[in-house]
């Protein structure tokens, strides 16, 4: 009963994100030329999260290490988002290292309970057949870098899959929501990898940000679980 409840309520929050979202799609702006506006364009709909995250109370925000932690987050990823308009000029490392405390965070926010060995042994050897197969196309100080924000991306999907337990129905939408946007997130930086590093990927800046903006949609509504219980609780 709460997952109807909670998208009626939480639906008219994210529609500036949709908004912002199809602005970026419908310019288009060149890669080629990068520019503070391509910038605002490509982060506005991360401004926007952050607005629905504090649609929800900045007091809720500081009471909820969780939120709090996303919130914290989705900052970093825009500054990332940012240095990434720029990574011709040399700025992409800059880039991979806000969103490598963006994983952090995130894997902070999901927390350790339940630990799920099974799922972090699966999420281990899939992050070394994908570095793996990246490694012969990697050289000098990428080699490391790569590896370390692999390490740091599978964490953060593990400890999101970890909390979607359906086998004995204890998952919630908003955990089920972080598991989907935590793997949108993964093929996402998967899609920039390749297409960096390895071969051109057709159609790949659609792919990135399409998964990415899901990616980081679904992981913010993960962070009102506590608030949207406690307003289904009043209403009843």
């Amino acid at each position: 009963l709460i997952a109807p409840f909670t998208v009626k309520c939480e639906g008219p929050k994210l529609v500036p994100f949709f908004k912002a979202t199809c602005v970026y799609f419908v310019l288009w702006l060149p890669t080629s030329s990068p520019s503070w506006f391509s910038a605002l364009i490509k982060c506005l709909p991360i401004f926007c999260l952050w607005v629905f995250l504090l649609a929800h109370g900045v007091n809720f925000l500081v009471s909820h290490r969780g939120a709090k932690r996303i919130f914290a987050g989705l900052i970093f990823s825009a500054v990332g988002d940012a240095f990434l308009i720029w990574q011709e000029q040399g700025y992409f490392v800059h880039g991979l290292l806000m969103f490598a405390i963006t994983h952090i965070l995130y894997s902070s926010a999901f927390g350790m309970k339940p630990l799920d060995l099974k799922t972090g042994l699966v999420m281990s050897v899939i992050s070394i057949f994908l570095y793996t197969f990246l490694y012969s196309y990697l050289s000098g100080p990428f080699t490391y870098l790569v590896a370390v924000y692999t390490a740091l991306i599978s964490f953060m999907g593990w400890r999101a899959i970890a909390g979607v337990q359906l086998c004995n129905d204890l998952w919630t939408w908003t955990k089920l929501s972080a598991c989907i946007g935590s793997v949108l997130f993964i093929v996402s930086d998967l899609t920039i990898a390749v297409n960096k590093f390895c071969f051109p990927v057709p159609c790949s800046r659609a792919i990135i940000m399409a998964t990415y903006y899901a990616a980081q949609m679904l992981i913010s509504l993960s962070a009102v679980e506590c608030r949207d219980d406690e307003d289904y609780k009043k209403r009843k």
